[in-house]
């Protein structure tokens, strides 16, 4: 009986905590952008100065990525790298009461590819990077594509933060699959019609020794074998799109086909042709990839396989 009140009082703590929670993070989603950039700006100099939030991970990724480049420069690219870190989360925020008009004033995409395929009877598999502002693309592709647009996402530890951001991301009809859902096959109603699916393809593999290695920006990283080997069992149609920050606040997402029949090529094979289009789409604009991402946190092994290329 002890337990049972224990437990009362520990949920209606816990909802409690959870409107706390809400309610501030709804009033700094009211501050308008220009204002918000302010606070950006000072928030960046207590991460990059103060705390440096992880920023020999991304020094040393961008030393890998960036080996002709001066230290100069580099850092040059790490600074810019925080403020779109920054950005990219206060803007988040606003999510939680932007409107579809604000959405489509800052944010535009070549999505007709997409819907052509779609119209030609396709489902189909968009294979993105780490790059900002995803959120932003989310939203957008939600409300543009004709099919319904679901998405992978990985559950934040933090259960106030993890609700609030899942309630905003799918706002707008994104069907939301948390990845243990989908590893462990619960979601597959999802794709029982048509659909076009959202994939993070550079996220770190679990296995190293089950995956994909390729050389990225020159040095061997792993790719996990799921997206491409779905494209490719149920011949899916398979679309890079890449992120493009226009200026603070405003992106723009561009399409390019990798291709309309997965089933004509081996699953690293297309792997290796997404690997390529974002290794140049970052080339384009290094400071809007996640370098706080321990991309080459694995190293590759002779027992692992051959490195495709």
């Amino acid at each position: 009986m002890a337990g049972s009140k224990y437990s009362i009082v520990g949920f209606y703590l816990c909802s409690v905590m959870y409107y706390v929670v809400y309610g501030f993070l709804w009033l700094i989603s009211l501050i308008p952008f220009r204002i918000l950039y302010v606070i950006s700006d000072f928030i960046y100099g207590f991460v990059f100065y103060v705390f440096k939030y992880r920023r020999d991970v991304v020094m040393k990724n961008l030393l890998i990525a960036f080996p002709e480049k001066t230290e100069k420069e580099r850092l040059k690219i790490a600074k810019q790298f925080y403020h779109n870190l920054i950005d990219t989360f206060l803007e988040s925020i606003k999510f939680i009461t932007i409107s579809k008009k604000q959405i489509e004033k800052r944010s535009t995409a070549d999505f007709e590819m997409v819907n052509d395929l779609t119209d030609k009877g396709y489902n189909v598999h968009i294979m993105a990077g780490h790059q900002f502002n995803w959120e932003f693309g989310n939203l957008l592709a939600s409300m543009k594509l004709k099919a319904p647009f679901a998405g992978i996402y990985m559950p934040i530890s933090n259960k106030h933060l993890n609700r609030i951001f899942y309630n905003f991301r799918k706002r707008y009809g994104t069907i939301l699959i948390s990845a243990t859902e989908y590893k462990n096959n619960i979601a597959h109603s999802v794709f029982s019609s048509k659909y076009t699916f959202g994939l993070a393809a550079d996220q770190n593999p679990g296995n190293p020794s089950n995956s994909y290695w390729m050389n990225f920006f020159g040095r061997p990283a792993p790719f996990a074998p799921g997206p491409a080997k779905g494209a490719v069992k149920n011949n899916i149609a398979v679309v890079f799109v890449g992120f493009h920050k226009l200026k603070r606040g405003y992106y723009y997402f561009s399409t390019k086909l990798l291709t309309e029949n997965g089933a004509s090529f081996a699953p690293e094979q297309l792997t290796l042709l997404y690997k390529n289009e974002l290794e140049e789409m970052i080339k384009k604009d290094p400071a809007n990839y996640l370098w706080s991402h321990r991309r080459w946190r694995f190293e590759w092994k002779p027992h692992y396989g051959n490195i495709i290329s």
